[in-house]
């Protein structure tokens, strides 16, 4: 069963995914840092192991980035050097994607 959507409740749902991913890294910057950064390691690896994977200490890198600690993030992953500028083509991607499906609403 195919259900058609109206065009105006499309739109919308254009309009609420570029307002929902653009605030992304807002509440990330919003949260505090200081309690997520004294967090336990939940690495399965590092539980089994013990030793640190190439993932370990990577959502704080992100973090500390976002809140322009540069030096911390490269202390806590140096592979942030790699990652942070892919999520950032990747989150620049796919908002301007959103914004030209709104273009593409709007031609219509």
């Amino acid at each position: 069963m195919v259900i058609f959507l109206s065009k105006d409740f499309n739109k919308q749902l254009v309009f609420l995914k570029i307002a929902g991913f653009a605030l992304i890294p807002l509440i990330l910057w919003l949260l505090p840092f200081d309690k997520i950064s004294a967090m336990h390691s939940i690495c399965l690896y590092k539980s089994i192991t013990g030793h640190e994977c190439y993932g370990c200490g990577m959502t704080r890198a992100i973090l500390s980035a976002l809140h322009f600690r540069l030096t911390d993030a490269f202390h806590y992953n140096r592979l942030i050097i790699i990652v942070l500028p892919l999520l950032l083509w990747i989150w620049f991607k796919t908002l301007y994607s959103y914004f030209n499906d709104l273009k593409n609403f709007r031609s219509n």
